[in-house]
């Protein structure tokens, strides 16, 4: 009897605690998880991602981000073609197998073009800074910390918006409610049927800073599979 009020003391505080932390409490204690020793900033290493979709040859890539120096690079491989984008500071270049002297009709046909470096460089960079990106200058967090069910598993939900300049998106973040880990995220456009989620399993371990290692991407509105982009430190 003694050990079964000791165990309903322990889930109420617990749950207390869940309802009245606030969204900057639960990303502190998200990052200090993901991150503990505050690398992310200063982070320089290589990724290596196998991105594997239905009816398509896997894509396989290498991915080079040096924050300090405002450098990043992706080289891609699907079968026989290899794309390469390189944001250096201000500067942006690109290849295809290898060359750099283009035809218009090549560079339209696999969107060689520094608009698709700066989208690979946020994007890579975001999704592999998360949850430490969302410090972000220009990233709202809501303080209203929901408990929500997901997939038959409960967590603590993050809401993120972000201000006009940055994104219209509405993103909400699933951590674990033990351990703080990030195993969800999902965004919605402009309705309910839009956006996508992400079931995220595995942690590859890069720089000291713990990154989910599988990310598989769903449509919200029908739960279609899209595909899904596997981590690893080495090819």
């Amino acid at each position: 009897m003694k050990k079964l009020t000791t165990l309903l003391l322990l889930f109420i505080a617990v749950s207390g605690f869940s309802q009245t932390m606030t969204g900057d409490e639960l990303l502190e204690k998200a990052i200090q998880f993901h991150d503990p020793n505050g690398n992310w900033n200063t982070f320089k290493g290589e990724l290596f991602v196998t991105m594997e979709t239905p009816k398509n040859a896997d894509r396989k890539s290498k991915i080079n981000i040096d924050l300090p120096n405002q450098y990043f690079s992706v080289l891609a491989k699907r079968d026989t073609i290899i794309t390469e984008f390189i944001v250096d500071k201000e500067n942006c270049s690109f290849s295809l197998n290898g060359k750099q002297d283009l035809s218009a009709d090549l560079k339209k046909k696999y969107s060689l073009n520094c608009e698709r470096a700066e989208l690979y460089k946020n994007y890579y960079i975001y999704l592999y800074g998360l949850p430490m990106k969302l410090k972000d200058d220009g990233t709202i967090i809501h303080q209203k910390v929901e408990k929500r069910q997901f997939k038959g598993k409960d967590y603590l939900v993050l809401k993120a918006t972000y201000n006009k300049e940055v994104g219209k998106d509405t993103w909400y973040f699933y951590f674990n409610p033990e351990t703080f880990a990030m195993e969800v995220y999902q965004f919605f456009k402009d309705s309910k049927d839009s956006g996508e989620y992400i079931l995220l399993s595995g942690i590859e371990t890069i720089n000291a800073i713990k990154m989910p290692k599988v990310r598989a991407w769903y449509y919200n509105k029908d739960n279609n599979y899209l595909g899904t982009d596997i981590l690893s430190k080495t090819k």
